[in-house]
């Protein structure tokens, strides 16, 4: 049987009331959509899905992802398991993604109201005041990008209201490691997630997989993932399940390479991320990490262009702190080189105003790497790229 598919708008009220209804079956399924309202879309879909959650994924084409309300319920329940049960959340995120949908469905599973942060490009005002708003009865709990992580850490008044959170969750983008120890260091109880819409967003905590949720890699390092979190699949498009979704039980095959290390899951980057320099592959990620380390650094991302002698030149594209001045390019070279190794080591370090972004707070790596050919078309220095900021997006 099939259920009839709703837009909601991404407004957390009209979602939330939406959403409960989808959960429990007595409501049509629902796909959050920006800026307009309620209304029939005249499609229907599988009686077990609940949201579809439109993405437009790393290559920008639009997916109808389907999740099931069993699927919902799997992760809401796996997610208390891990944490400290039942809680208060707090929305920081677009709801029409999936990390900011999940804070309304464990909301509704948990039986509470979630505190939203007022409208607006995100601040640690908001935050603090949507923290201060938030009842202490039960465990706080919130979720956020890497880049709020950093925004909130620079705020003494924001770094406190991270404090009172029992965890703070972080993912859609790696977080650096030494914005985590930094974190840490500041008793602010992070944990680092990693998923995507097609497992109902985060299913590996701190690298360790939720309850229910399995971590394998295959031959060629890709991270392979299977469980009760895993969608049903793409809504008219069969082709792109059965590339996505394989074997029995289903396995989903994503575009991640990654380690694993006594069961503990280490994500290297995107398979399609990995720079091809004279012959050398590398991957942005481990010197992503190092860079971060780097004290005038608040965000690091590494990019390939092309170039007539290596294929293609290693660039690291950094945005500083206030009133920082960038690294020598010597200095970095020579970082890179002794932590990740010769071939990874930038030919180029170029200082930007921010790092463009694309969906809930993702480094848009394609957009950056025009940046850098645009700005940098062959030499080997230090550059500034032109001082207009990128667009600010709300949810970071």
């Amino acid at each position: 049987m099939n259920r009839p598919l709703l837009d909601v708008p991404a407004r957390p009220d009209a979602l939330l009331a939406a959403l409960r209804g989808a959960l429990d079956g007595t409501g049509a399924a629902l796909r959050p959509v920006e800026g307009r309202g309620s209304s029939a879309t005249g499609t229907t879909v599988p009686d077990g899905v609940a949201v579809v959650v439109r993405t437009s994924g790393s290559t920008g084409e639009p997916r109808d992802v389907m999740l099931s309300a069993d699927a919902l319920r799997a992760s809401g329940v796996a997610t208390e398991r891990r944490l400290s049960g039942p809680g208060r959340w707090v929305l920081a995120l677009p709801a029409h993604h999936v990390a900011g949908l999940q804070v309304l469905a464990r909301s509704a599973l948990a039986g509470t109201d979630p505190t939203v942060l007022a409208d607006g490009p995100f601040r640690p005002p908001a935050f603090v005041a949507a923290t201060e708003a938030t009842p202490g009865d039960l465990p706080r709990y919130t979720s956020l990008v890497p880049t709020q992580l950093v925004r909130l850490l620079d705020d003494r008044a924001g770094t406190d209201a991270l404090r009172r959170y029992d965890a703070v969750l972080v993912g859609g983008a790696a977080s650096a490691p030494a914005l985590l120890a930094s974190a840490r260091a500041l008793d602010v109880r992070v944990v680092t997630t990693y998923g995507m819409t097609e497992t109902c967003g985060g299913c590996v905590y701190d690298g360790r997989p939720l309850d229910g949720v399995r971590v394998a890699l295959d031959e060629e390092g890709r991270v392979l993932l299977s469980g009760d979190v895993l969608a049903d699949g793409y809504l008219g498009r069969p082709d792109l399940d059965a590339a996505t979704f394989t074997g029995d039980p289903r396995v989903l095959r994503t575009n991640d390479l990654g380690r694993l290390d006594d069961g503990i899951l280490t994500v290297l980057g995107r398979a399609d991320d990995v720079i091809l320099t004279g012959g050398t592959n590398v991957a942005p990620a481990p010197v992503e990490a190092v860079l971060a380390e780097l004290p005038p650094v608040a965000e690091a991302c590494v990019v390939g262009v092309p170039d007539a002698e290596w294929g293609q030149r290693v660039v690291a594209v950094l945005v500083l702190r206030p009133g920082a001045e960038p690294p020598a390019l010597d200095d970095v070279r020579g970082l890179v080189a002794d932590r990740v190794g010769p071939a990874s080591a930038p030919r180029t370090v170029l200082v930007v105003p921010a790092l463009p972004l694309r969906g809930p707070g993702k480094t848009d790596r394609a957009a950056v790497a025009r940046i850098a050919a645009a700005a940098d078309p062959g030499s080997t220095t230090n550059h500034r790229a032109p001082a207009s900021p990128a667009p600010e997006r709300s949810q970071a």
